[in-house]
């Protein structure tokens, strides 16, 4: 299986010939962008093709890069050879203590925002963090407010993100195969473990079951799988450990 790579992982070990050198060093074919790679478009996609590397996907972030923003945000991932974009976060007001209502805004905004996208030729969706899981005042989910109020996008599963919040991943999974077409691929440290690196693990050094999970995704139809580590520490032990868990499960 083609493992991606989520670019952010290493925004704090640049600079980035070195970074996408070391992950095609590794047997990564693939990586996912996010804003701190846009800057030059062109000059990034010569960069990943000097190493036989492409970015199917990628993340831009707030909202507004798919509202007033469209324009440019389809031109970067055009240049960048991507086929599917993802919303990856809200903004701070959508987050800790946000109401149902203010969560059915958002979803609206991004099924309208879906819309052009994949008028554009791409595909769309949303990239949840552990705030979607989380009951709000009214006991609603935001996950749930998301998926029903923009039934046209698709979803990025970050399934470390998914346990942070509270919730059961496989569950989830089961409940909206179809939606899923894209899955983050993160491990959480045992507790009290890697404070440095915010409790997360390189991937098959933690606590999650990914032999489970990566089943369950490839039965609901994934087909796009990232490695992403929030903080590491040392970006190529964790490009390095990660990949090769992948391969051995």
């Amino acid at each position: 299986m083609d493992l991606s790579f989520q670019l952010y992982s290493a925004r704090d070990f640049t600079p980035w010939d070195q970074v996408v050198a070391k992950l095609a060093e590794l047997g990564y074919t693939q990586v996912e962008g996010f804003g701190g790679v846009y800057e030059d478009p062109a000059a990034f996609r010569a960069l990943l093709d000097r190493h036989g590397l492409t970015m199917p996907s990628g993340h831009f972030f707030p909202i507004g890069n798919f509202e007033d923003g469209l324009a440019g945000s389809l031109a970067t991932a055009k240049t960048l050879g991507m086929n599917r974009i993802f919303c990856p976060a809200p903004e701070d007001k959508w987050r800790d203590g946000t109401d149902a209502a203010t969560w059915i805004s958002l979803a609206r905004r991004l099924e309208e925002a879906g819309k052009k996208v994949n008028d554009a030729g791409f595909r769309f969706g949303w990239h949840n963090h552990h705030w979607e899981f989380m009951p709000l005042a009214d006991g609603s989910i935001a996950m749930d407010l998301i998926l029903e109020h923009a039934p046209s996008i698709d979803w990025e599963m970050d399934v470390a993100w998914v346990v942070r919040g509270g919730a059961d991943p496989l569950k989830w999974i089961a409940d909206h195969k179809g939606r899923i077409t894209t899955a983050h691929v993160k491990d959480i440290a045992p507790e009290g473990q890697n404070a440095d690196e915010d409790g997360w693990a390189d991937v098959g050094h933690g606590t999650m079951d990914w032999k489970a999970i990566m089943a369950a995704l490839r039965g609901a139809g994934v087909d796009l799988f990232v490695a992403e580590h929030d903080k590491p520490s040392d970006v190529n032990r964790f490009a390095s450990r990660s990949i090769d868990s992948i391969r051995n499960l």
